[in-house]
């Protein structure tokens, strides 16, 4: 089973406050656990909402709102990709979280992976690379915000799903995408809530439906604005009145000095590890 952790948004988060080298060494060492035992996948950070945006189709059509988003404690700070053998796994991983995040006051909430026009696997880098006529290519993470009728189960019919599916094979061959896929409605889903560096489960659903994920696409482009024409011009779910937040992703040289030569040598290992024992990002059967 594969599963989405979201590490929850909070006010440093938001503030930009980067983690010192303690914390990125933290993280490394628990990422290193997961990358051991075949369970890791993917694992990335997300700058502030302050330099996001969200694009809410109404009608149909497109409107653009800036970030930064109130809502901080609803928001994602970061992901991490596994697949285990239950959802029970998957929380006993959430418990050995490193308890230096947060001063052990971070809040992490578990969600199934599965859509039937989601992509198998997770590309660290999309084959074939993007164009180099412009600016190095970044990476966004693109939700798809949650609201009652994805909460209640809803599935597009199968020639919306076909519509979806030959976007992202098409997206995968151009480049852009590295990863995409659905979320199982937050009743099936599981937060962990650390305070004192204690963990507390508290099982789905959970109530603020339009600030929860319905799915995520890892996109890289050369700028945001990119990003927001891929946005426009996807087939969405109930895209008459859909909400998408668009957010970077964190580089290596975002962290600085913290990310020391031998962390970013660590982090490197992994991903290749990941990569090598990893399926290519392809359609589900």
């Amino acid at each position: 089973m594969r599963f989405m952790i979201l590490r929850k948004a909070d006010r440093d988060t938001e503030a930009g406050l980067m983690p010192d080298e303690q914390l990125i060494a933290a993280k490394t060492a628990y990422n290193e656990q997961l990358v051991k035992a075949g369970a890791m996948q993917a694992g990335e950070g997300l700058h502030p909402s302050a330099k996001g945006l969200r694009v809410k189709f109404s009608g149909g059509k497109p409107h653009i709102i800036d970030g930064p988003f109130t809502e901080a404690k609803e928001l994602v700070a970061g992901f991490t990709m596994i697949e285990v053998e239950s959802k029970q796994a998957a929380i006993d991983w959430v418990r050995r979280w490193p308890a230096l995040d947060g001063g052990g006051n971070v809040e992490i909430e578990i969600r199934e992976v599965g859509c039937a026009a989601g992509m198998e696997g997770y590309s660290p880098a999309a084959q074939p690379a993007l164009a180099q006529d412009g600016p190095a290519p970044g990476r966004y993470m693109v939700m798809l915000k949650a609201n009652e009728k994805t909460e209640a189960g809803y599935l597009p019919d199968h020639k919306h799903l076909d519509k979806m599916t030959l976007r992202n094979l098409e997206s995968v061959q151009a480049g852009v995408m590295l990863a995409g896929d659905g979320l199982q409605p937050s009743r099936l889903g599981t937060r962990v809530k650390f305070s004192g560096g204690k963990p507390k489960v508290i099982d789905g659903p959970f109530a603020e439906a339009k600030e929860l994920i319905a799915g995520f696409w890892v996109l890289q482009a050369h700028s945001k604005e990119e990003i927001v024409e891929w946005v426009k011009s996807y087939p969405f779910p109930l895209k008459d009145e859909a909400e998408i937040e668009i957010r970077k992703v964190f580089e290596a040289a975002d962290f600085g000095e913290a990310f020391t030569p031998e962390l970013r040598e660590a982090e490197e290992s992994q991903r290749a590890r990941i990569a090598g024992s990893g399926k290519p990002l392809t359609a589900k059967p």
